[in-house]
C-alpha cells in the first residue's frame, strides 16, 4: 500500500511541483491551499506524512500543526521561510517533526520524507520485538513498545514520532548519556542539515510532557557539557 501524504501551500507552483515528484516516487499525495482546507483534510483521512507551509492564507500553518497535533501524531514537516523560530515551530507550543527553510532543494525534502516514514513505519511488532519486551515502567511512567504509547499514572500521553523514539531510546538505555550529535544520528538517521538545538528543543517539550516538573526532570537528566540521559531504574 503506498504511503498518503498531504502537501499543504498556497503556492501553487510548489504544490505541483511536489505532488508530480512524490507522485513519481510511488506516493499517493493530496493537496491542499490554505490552512483550514488542510484541517479538513486532516479530519477526513489518514495520512503518513504532512507536508505543511508555515504562511497559509485563512489560518495559518502554525495553528494547522498545533490543532492536528492535538490528536495525531502523524509526522509534520514544516516549510518555512528564513529567521522563523525553530524553538517554536518544533517545540512545545507547535510540535512539529522537522522543517526545512525556504527556498529548499526537492532532493532534501524528499531524502528527510523517505527518512521520516521508514523510521516511524516500522511494523509495531517488530519494534516490540527487537525491544525484547512489551513494554517498561519506571516509576509511574509506563512505555510500550508494542503500540508505542507512553501512560503516567495510567493516563496516556500523545507524543509524536520523534518524542516516543527519543524516549524509547532513553528509557532502553537507562543512565547512558547521549550526545546531541548522536540523538540527531540516531533518531534523526540521516545527515540532518539543521543545529543541535532541534535536539535541545525536542527534549525540552519531551520534558514538558512526562516530567511532573520540567525544571526538575526526574526522568531525562542532563550531563551539562555532554549530553542527555534517563534516570537509572
Amino acid at each position: 500500500m503506498p504511503k498518503k501524504l498531504l502537501i499543504v501551500d498556497d503556492e501553487a507552483s510548489i504544490v505541483k511541483g511536489l505532488r508530480f515528484t512524490l507522485l513519481q516516487d510511488g506516493y499517493e499525495v493530496d493537496t491542499a491551499y490554505d490552512g483550514q482546507e488542510a484541517l479538513d483534510k486532516a479530519a477526513e483521512n489518514t495520512y503518513d506524512l504532512i507536508v505543511l507551509d508555515v504562511m497559509l492564507p485563512v489560518v495559518d500553518g502554525l495553528h494547522v500543526c498545533q490543532t492536528i497535533r492535538e490528536t495525531s501524531s502523524v509526522p509534520i514537516i514544516m516549510l518555512t521561510a528564513k529567521g522563523e523560530d525553530m524553538d517554536k515551530i518544533l517545540g512545545l507550543e507547535y510540535g512539529a517533526d522537522d522543517y526545512v527553510t525556504k527556498p529548499f532543494n526537492i532532493l532534501e525534502l524528499k531524502a528527510r520524507i523517505k527518512s521520516i516514514l521508514r523510521r516511524t513505519n516500522t511494523p509495531r511488532e517488530e519494534t516490540a520485538a527487537a525491544a525484547g519486551a512489551e513494554s517498561t515502567q519506571i516509576g509511574e511512567l509506563e512505555v510500550s513498545a508494542e503500540n508505542r504509547s507512553v501512560y503516567i499514572r495510567g493516563k496516556e500521553i500523545n507524543l509524536t514520532a520523534k518524542e516516543f523514539d527519543l524516549l524509547y531510546l532513553f528509557i532502553s538505555n537507562p543512565g547512558k548519556v547521549y550526545s546531541r550529535e548522536n540523538l540527531l544520528e540516531m533518531i534523526w538517521k540521516y545527515d540532518y542539515l539543521g543545529d543541535l538545538r532541534t535536539v535541545d528543543v525536542h527534549i525540552r517539550r519531551l520534558r514538558e510532557k512526562v516530567e511532573e516538573d520540567p525544571s526538575h526532570p526526574k526522568y531525562i537528566h542532563t550531563k551539562w557539557g555532554v549530553g542527555y540521559y534517563f534516570a537509572e531504574k
